[in-house]
């Protein structure tokens, strides 16, 4: 049985790992396997996002808190004749600057720009070009629950001039329970609308998390399931993900 104080110090992580914006360091390694894409419907996909998350106080009411996804990406679904590739994909970089208390109501905010930056090492895994637009988070945590939105806009500004503009809207609504001991189930989508191709991504992501100590390292593990409830026609039909999710609190 764990000490009162090892439970309460696992809540609290959890609750900020619920908040995107928290003033904590993390670092998330999350896996995405995915199924049911290609043209016959049985391509396999598998994304590994390393996820950083670094709060930077920049005054003493306001932090900068910097969010990169650098996705590692593999697909076996392409036509003939290159069947399969594997490699990097384009990294988001998101910047958004957050009070460092909520405000009356409770309600927590950020918002900043948010970077497309082309380092895919196959024309399949990326755009070829260089993103630009806004981002924004809103949530509240009340109890055992947090709820929140984060989204963000994106439009090409420049690179390769054979590729396809970017023009892209991301909306991901967020609802989390806390069951304590550490432990969250996890509701959310994370929608995807290409406004060039009129087209709509739309998993949706159940999982459940345990924040858990392996010597003085503060870590989570989730696992979970994803329905895509609209997809491109070569896009996948269903997923599994794991995250296994670093923390360094301030201490």
């Amino acid at each position: 049985m764990q000490p009162a104080y090892a439970e309460d110090n696992a809540d609290e992580l959890a609750k900020k790992l619920s908040n995107p914006v928290a003033a904590m360091v993390s670092v998330p390694f999350q896996s995405n396997f995915d199924f049911g894409a290609g043209a016959d419907d049985n391509g396999f996909a598998y994304t590994l996002n390393i996820q950083p998350v670094i709060p930077i106080s920049i005054s003493d009411d306001w932090n900068l808190i910097s969010r990169t996804i650098l996705p590692i990406a593999y697909r076996d679904y392409l036509p003939p004749p290159d069947g399969d590739v594997g490699g990097l994909g384009d990294i988001t970089q998101s910047l958004f600057f957050s009070p460092k208390n909520p405000g009356p109501s409770g309600i927590i905010w950020g918002i900043g720009p948010a970077l497309l930056i082309p380092t895919a090492t196959d024309d399949f895994l990326g755009t070829g070009k260089f993103g630009i637009g806004p981002t924004g988070v809103v949530l509240k945590q009340t109890g055992p629950w947090t709820v929140g939105a984060l989204a963000n806009h994106i439009w090409s500004v420049a690179g390769e001039g054979d590729r396809g503009e970017v023009n892209s809207t991301f909306l991901q609504p967020f609802l989390t329970y806390s069951f304590g001991h550490g432990t969250t189930l996890s509701l959310n989508t994370e929608s995807t609308y290409d406004w060039v191709a009129d087209e709509w991504t739309v998993p949706i992501n159940l999982g459940v998390q345990q924040v858990f100590k392996i010597g003085d390292q503060a870590m989570a593990f989730q696992v979970g399931g994803k329905y895509y409830a609209e997809a491109p026609d070569d896009g996948p039909q269903w997923g599994v993900r794991t995250t296994l999710t670093f923390l360094f609190p301030a201490k």
